[in-house]
């Protein structure tokens, strides 16, 4: 029996449907209309891709965007004046630092510059450690997309065994975090895996939710899901058959019970929940 797909696509419009409801209550009752700074450094084309998709959501939103786009060659010092100018600027409600940044930037020097109150990617060391105390300020964009998937389509992950495919600290270490703390759409009992996992199948095959976040093309097979799970792909890889996840979709759709597409799943949630991260942080600042 084919899996049931999770289309990411309707669930985010109805996601940005309601968000724009509250920026364009918020903007009514404080005279603030919400704003999002994106900084993209050099001219990487998948990263002008993202940002330009985030600029249209905003725009759809009501919200506010601005843009900075210093050169390939900027160095460490310049983007971090450029980040203590935007802390400052108090029409900037949230800042999001496009990634991969150019080789030769001290990346976590960055994202630690970033005001934990703007940090609407939740990479800030304050903002990933009240997460994992379970008082989180922002939850990071892709992890909290995923989580609402699951609460929205009335998956139940309490007491589900959820297999994380990918340690990174975008996806891997905060879905877990997320996923195991006493809430909605969580108290699972989670399992990280990565490339250093032993017999990685026989791992995979024990998940009632598994969560694969890897950044290798297909790298999912049939013959490690259990019958029924719930498969959510993470990944966005350009080959020569174009783009596809980190799982191989045709073959998984046939044992899964629901599946995420790529494109079309995972991809539009992570954008909406950078909105309604941006929304959030205007509230904290004009509290």
């Amino acid at each position: 029996m084919t899996a049931a797909i999770l289309d990411g696509k309707a669930m985010s419009k109805e996601i940005r449907a309601e968000v724009a409801n509250q920026v364009a209550q918020f903007t009514q009752e404080r005279g603030i209309t919400p704003c999002l700074a994106a900084v993209l450094v050099g001219d990487d084309p998948a990263s002008q891709v993202y940002v330009r998709n985030k600029q249209k959501g905003c725009e759809k939103a009501g919200i506010k965007s601005q843009m900075h786009r210093p050169s390939a060659d900027t160095s460490t010092d310049e983007l971090l004046a450029l980040i203590d100018q935007l802390n400052a600027d108090k029409e900037v409600n949230g800042i999001l630092v496009q990634l991969p940044l150019p080789g030769g930037i001290d990346e976590t020097r960055v994202l630690d510059a970033v005001s934990p109150l703007k940090d609407v990617d939740a990479f800030h060391p304050e903002n990933v450690g009240l997460i994992v105390q379970g008082r989180p300020r922002f939850l990071p964009c892709t992890p909290h997309g995923i989580q609402q998937m699951l609460i929205r389509s009335g998956i139940e992950t309490s007491g589900a065994n959820v297999v994380v495919l990918g340690r990174s600290d975008i996806v891997g270490k905060p879905m877990a975090a997320m996923l195991v703390q006493k809430a909605a759409g969580a108290n699972a009992t989670v399992t990280i895996c990565h490339s250093r996992t032993r017999d990685l199948p026989a791992v995979t095959r024990g998940a009632d939710i598994l969560v694969v976040a890897m950044g290798v093309p297909k790298f999912v097979t049939a013959d490690m899901v259990k019958p029924g799970a719930v498969v959510i792909d993470v990944g966005i890889n350009r080959t020569d058959e174009g783009l596809v996840g980190d799982v191989d979709f045709e073959a998984v759709k046939e044992v899964a019970g629901r599946i995420t597409p790529v494109p079309g799943g995972v991809g539009p949630m992570t954008i909406t929940m950078l909105l309604h991260n941006t929304l959030t942080a205007a509230k904290l600042q004009t509290a």
